[in-house]
């Protein structure tokens, strides 16, 4: 009797207590200060905590990491809204469940010396952009909003890695990109960068947002509200220490400068809330916002739905 109770206990201490869900996050683009929330709250046991095993992978833009996530290859994705809104509209099964950062952070960056300021002052002048990345689908409505005649602006396809490249080497005027990522790196090689905001300029959208099936909210709705509750307790946390966020980033992915990575992160904090979404919980949309930003994609990005804005995101997996 001595010998069966010995080897039961010997197997229960062999299990764990319970197996951790695998989950997979794909990110919008290479890793960066903006993610580095999600590796703290790996190094911190936070998704651990919650009964997960995080893997997170980077992407390749936004509209590509919907894709993947509405393909199933990936649990979540951290795509721009645009980007979900374009695939959702075509019935991809997809849904966003978190929208992170309720103020966007893209805009237009130029080198100061080029005297770019206004809007206006683009006409004339060589954009870089990117074909079917989030920035390039909103580009319609900046221009159209501000009254820009694109025919005086001559639009030059680049590689999102080549951007910054083609902007310091003067091949281009200026570049769509993040105000919280290429503007930090024009920075870090040392010239004197100029940003303008397409929230400052008429097109405030909702920014980078958690999405995932419909098919797992559907199955798995607790799983997704573990993921949701440990994501709120890292970007909680990063806010808290962005020093320690960062270092957590740079363990997962060498070559990154350590103060540049903090620049992009602080930039995009005060981007965790809109005027709609103040006193909420990290994670909230506001229908509001939701509804702004669908009425600009149908009136200068080509959106075609019927869909109302609440067939894109959710706020169910949050704490009410």
């Amino acid at each position: 009797m001595h010998r069966i109770l010995a080897a039961m206990l010997a197997v229960m201490l062999a299990v764990p207590a319970w197996a951790e869900d695998a989950v997979s996050l794909r990110l919008n683009w290479y890793m960066g200060g903006v993610h580095a929330p999600f590796f703290l709250g790996k190094e911190r046991g936070f998704y651990r905590d919650a009964g997960l095993d995080l893997t997170i992978n980077e992407g390749r833009g936004s509209a590509n990491t919907a894709q993947v996530v509405a393909a199933g290859t990936d649990t979540f994705g951290l795509a721009d809204s645009s980007s979900v809104m374009r695939l959702v509209s075509k019935d991809a099964g997809i849904r966003t469940v978190m929208s992170l950062l309720n103020t966007s952070s893209f805009g237009v960056i130029s080198l100061a010396e080029t005297g770019i300021r206004t809007p206006k002052d683009l006409e004339g002048r060589k954009l870089a952009i990117t074909a079917g990345d989030a920035l390039t689908q909103l580009f319609p409505a900046f221009a159209g909003f501000n009254k820009l005649d694109t025919g005086k602006i001559t639009l030059v396809q680049i590689d999102p890695a080549g951007k910054v490249v083609a902007l310091l080497e003067k091949r281009v005027d200026a570049i769509l990109g993040g105000l919280d990522d290429q503007f930090f790196l024009v920075k870090q090689k040392g010239f004197n960068p100029a940003g303008m905001g397409f929230a400052k300029n008429g097109i405030n959208t909702v920014g980078l947002t958690i999405l995932t099936q419909d098919a797992t909210i559907a199955a798995k709705p607790d799983l997704v509200r573990r993921f949701v509750a440990a994501t709120q307790k890292s970007w909680a946390a990063a806010k808290a220490d962005p020093d320690a966020a960062i270092a957590a980033l740079m363990k997962a992915k060498q070559g990154l400068e350590f103060d540049s990575q903090k620049n992009q992160l602080v930039a995009d904090l005060p981007n965790l809330a809109s005027t709609a979404t103040e006193g909420k919980p990290i994670g909230w949309g506001a229908l509001s916002d939701w509804e702004a930003t669908e009425k600009l994609l149908k009136q200068y990005g080509n959106l075609e739905t019927d869909k109302p804005a609440t067939a894109f995101f959710t706020n169910d997996f949050l704490p009410q």
